[in-house]
């Protein structure tokens, strides 16, 4: 089974990705995780992401293309993979169909997490965690119990990412809107797009996804 997960920042893909992983047997794929590790290995896409990195600038998407292919050749994606964080374009999304299709692969699905964006920023931006323990909480839905001590290690420590502010949150969505939902048609025109109500409790969007990847014909659970 090959997937795509879709969504704006903090919409849950990270999370879901990692439960589908246990349930169908496949491998998440994160581009930073990916650029990462080929940079790490010194190889030759690696070292030549590396140096446009030092240099200030983006990696383009020829370079991305030619990591993931390599990726998806290696043995642990023979049973399928889910894309994290990429196409994020419709050039990239191009780009990937040409990929897969030199490979004789294709998608079986596309999932979107739809949110809402108003709510999704007060969520992310009411994010906090124990300094000790890392268990998280929030403002308004998951406050300690006992105010200022962690729940579970008893610390009265907590941080906050400071990429999880409004200002910057709002940003990023802005963004995502402007650059990757207009890969939204670019799937649905294909009968890959599926959507699911990302904004629900964890756990049920979990069993929303698992309910839509379950009626794929090719679907089969680990």
């Amino acid at each position: 089974m090959r997937l795509i997960l879709l969504g704006p920042p903090g919409a849950g893909k990270g999370t879901q990705a990692k439960r589908l992983e246990a349930r169908y047997g496949i491998v998440q794929i994160s581009t930073g995780d990916m650029l990462r590790a080929e940079v790490a290995a010194g190889s030759e896409v690696g070292l030549q992401a590396k140096a446009v990195m030092e240099a200030g600038q983006l990696v383009s998407d020829e370079i991305l293309i030619r990591m993931l292919g390599n990726r998806i050749e290696r043995p642990d994606c023979a049973g399928g993979f889910i894309l994290d964080g990429f196409p994020r374009t419709v050039p990239q999304a191009e780009a990937l169909e040409r990929l897969l299709a030199e490979r004789h692969m294709e998608l079986d699905a596309v999932i979107e997490l739809k949110v809402d964006a108003a709510e999704l920023v007060e969520r992310i931006a009411g994010r906090f965690t124990c300094a000790k323990c890392g268990a998280s909480y929030n403002d308004v839905s998951h406050r300690p119990r006992v105010e200022g001590t962690c729940d579970v290690c008893g610390s009265h420590e907590f941080t906050r990412r400071a990429d999880d502010s409004r200002e910057t949150m709002s940003a990023r969505l802005q963004a995502y809107e402007t650059q990757t939902a207009p890969i939204l048609p670019f799937y649905a025109a294909k009968g890959l797009l599926q959507s699911v109500d990302g904004m629900a409790d964890i756990d049920a969007v979990t069993a929303e996804i698992m309910a839509v990847l379950d009626d794929l014909p090719k679907a089969t659970a680990a």
